[in-house]
């Protein structure tokens, strides 16, 4: 592995070659096949299905896992499945999960889908991508994934195979009894066939493709990055993309001695690429904790267990698990671990801090996004560790702060310091062609080349990236990402409301929970708590229902008459940090919310009375804002708590 602790570092090694011309596979099957050559006896890929430190877990080796995989594609192929054709998955974690992901981009495209979203979400983004198969579980208790899965495909008639994966073959007796008797009943009601996903791989070689190879980079996989509102957005991911991500881990993180933990869905960019990938480029072991990961039954309960049990050297979390964690005592040696990556959403100093003191491990807080094939920085594993920035552009990656107009030409390129929008040119962007639909593509590219990211930051006089803000209006829930319109459409069906701004606000646990701010028709009359009720059962995504709603006469606007978002953020963080302060005694009060041009959002505090200020230093570390003392008059500009 190669030493990361700077952007001299970085520099050294772009300078060595182009990364074209470093000795890379081309296609996701080569790179499988070098795994296999080299590492093909070791552990590849592990799950269990119960989260106890003893319960039964299933292996396969590189080599095994190759020829899965080899069956996998084979199996696509024989299913009319091209080059340019869609083979979905609606999946939890298991090792069939991880054939299809590989099996779906060596024969055509995979399309992997959250199974946590409703069945009219899962049909468009089967209609978006026009998938010809569909890989999901076979009817299971304790889980309504086959239920939707058939539900949605009544409503995606390109679907002409479903595969399903029995989730029962992982458990022993007792247990594996019992399942057929309480098993529940599928209704089908659509024109597919089924077919088991197992028992068809097994008729399929293992020892050779029964196709050509490509030999060329190529689109191999479609995630959404939508969904909430029946029109989502497809991201096109071509193999290129996927081993930079792999190629990355393996240059500055991982090796085959590694054991990579990760609780994270496969359907999600941060397992898919930077783990997974970075596993079959290392040949570390990636192991699977149950089906639903962090959710699952115990999985936090046994967690510390669970790494003494496989010997993790690496974590991959995100803050909402890491909050959880934390809660429990570390029951368990952890004396393999050497690291943990965080991604997905902000992580606030407070869990740094405390996830060192329990383990004596630092996380290395990072950045990614789906429209670049995830990794773009990650503070250094052999360097600082900026606490609350997202660390240094990795190399071949080209971040710049830059502010462009709706056509994507470039107006200014930020100073140090200076804050724009985060814009991302590396092999892991497909200039020009990030979305399946090409109207989504306009203006999204500054100067024909850098992805805008939508996101607001800065880079510091070290090259350590700050994010601000957001410039897309995105709400983001524990690393989930929320369309605030999904909120705003459903509340402004009501007849009593006028005008609807959802945002996020703070919160210690999920970094954001979505809530609403209303305006009435005039004279009309509605209570919070009716508003409430109608946005349960008017959206269909629970985890974007509003946490809080809260009816003010008139919504701040900009002179055309735009609801101004900034100043209702604002209000959001002073009234949730004077109720956090409140709540746990502090003689502390928000006095006003300022728009810092380095930091964003800025909590002015003043003092009521005295404070034991380092606990509160340690309270309010749980959130991602920053706060300061009042020094001086609020600003223009300011925000101050229960202001209109």
């Amino acid at each position: 592995m190669r030493r990361f602790a700077s952007v001299e570092d970085r520099k050294a090694l772009e300078a060595e070659m182009a990364y074209g011309e470093r000795d890379l596979p081309v296609t996701l099957y080569q790179f499988l096949t070098r795994t296999r050559d080299a590492h093909g006896a070791r552990n590849a890929v592990s799950f269990q299905i119960l989260s106890g430190a003893g319960d039964p877990a299933a292996t396969m080796s590189w080599a095994r896992l190759h020829r899965r995989v080899t069956q996998a594609a084979n199996l696509f192929r024989s299913l009319g499945i091209g080059e340019t054709d869609v083979v979905a998955f609606l999946l939890p974690n298991c090792l069939e999960t991880a054939v299809t992901l590989l099996g779906g981009a060596v024969a055509g495209i995979v399309n992997p889908i959250n199974p946590l979203l409703e069945p009219e979400q899962i049909s468009a983004i089967l209609r978006e991508t026009g998938a010809r198969v569909l890989v999901t579980l076979k009817s299971f208790p304790k889980t309504d994934v086959a239920q939707k899965a058939a539900e949605a495909v009544k409503h995606a008639p390109a679907v002409t195979t479903v595969l399903e994966v029995d989730l029962n073959r992982y458990l022993t007796p007792p247990k594996s009894w019992i399942v057929p008797l309480i098993r529940p009943r599928n209704a089908v009601g659509h024109r597919a066939d089924v077919k088991a996903f197992n028992a068809e791989c097994d008729r399929m070689p293992d020892d050779r493709l029964s196709f050509d190879d490509c030999g060329t980079d190529r689109v191999a996989a479609y995630f959404h990055t939508g969904g909430t509102t029946g029109m989502p957005k497809v991201a096109q991911h071509k193999y290129s993309g996927m081993i930079y991500n792999g190629w990355q881990g393996k240059t500055f993180l991982f090796d085959e001695t590694d054991v990579l933990m990760c609780p994270l869905p496969l359907f999600h960019v941060l397992a898919a690429y930077p783990v997974f990938m970075s596993c079959i480029a290392s040949g570390a072991h990636m192991v699977m904790p149950t089906p639903a990961g962090y959710r699952g039954e115990g999985v936090f309960d046994n967690f510390w267990k669970l790494i003494e049990r496989w010997g993790v050297t690496f974590l991959v979390t995100v803050p909402t698990a890491i909050a959880a964690l934390l809660q429990r005592p570390v029951d368990a040696s952890v004396a393999t671990l050497k690291s943990a990556l965080s991604g997905s959403a902000p992580l606030s100093v407070e869990l740094f801090k405390r996830f060192e003191a329990e383990t004596g491990v630092q996380i290395l807080e990072g950045y990614g996004l789906t429209e670049a094939t995830c990794l773009v920085s990650l503070n250094p594993p052999a360097g600082e560790k900026k606490i609350g920035s997202v660390g240094i552009a990795l190399p071949y990656s080209d971040v710049r702060i830059l502010h462009a107009d709706e056509t994507g030409s470039i107006t200014k390129e930020c100073a140090t310091d200076e804050v724009g929008e985060i814009c991302v040119a590396n092999p892991g962007v497909f200039e020009g062609s990030t979305y399946t639909e090409v109207d989504k593509n306009k203006g999204l590219f500054a100067g024909n080349r850098f992805l805008r990211t939508g996101d607001l930051g800065r880079l510091d006089a070290d090259g350590y990236l700050w994010i601000t803000g957001r410039a897309k209006d995105l709400i983001i829930r524990g690393g989930h990402n929320i369309d605030p319109a999904e909120i705003e459409e459903a509340l402004m069906r009501h007849p009593a409301v006028a005008l609807v701004g959802a945002i996020g606000q703070p919160d210690s646990f999920a970094g954001e929970l979505p809530c609403a701010y209303v305006e009435l028709v005039k004279d009309a009359r509605v209570s919070v708590e009716e508003l409430t009720d109608y946005a349960r059962s008017h959206i269909h995504e629970r985890a974007a229902i509003p946490k809080y709603i809260e009816i003010l006469d008139e919504l701040p606007k900009t002179a055309v008459g735009k609801i101004f978002k900034p100043d209702l953020r604002k209000r959001a963080l002073a009234r949730v940090y004077n109720a956090a302060l409140a709540e746990a005694g502090f003689a502390v009060r928000v006095a006003a919310v300022i728009e810092d041009k380095k930091r964003g959002l800025v909590a002015q505090l003043e003092k009521t009375g005295e404070v034991d200020e380092d606990a509160m230093r340690r309270m309010l570390g749980q959130f991602t804002r920053p706060w300061e003392w009042v020094r001086q008059a609020p600003r223009a500009g300011a925000v101050v708590p229960g202001s209109t």
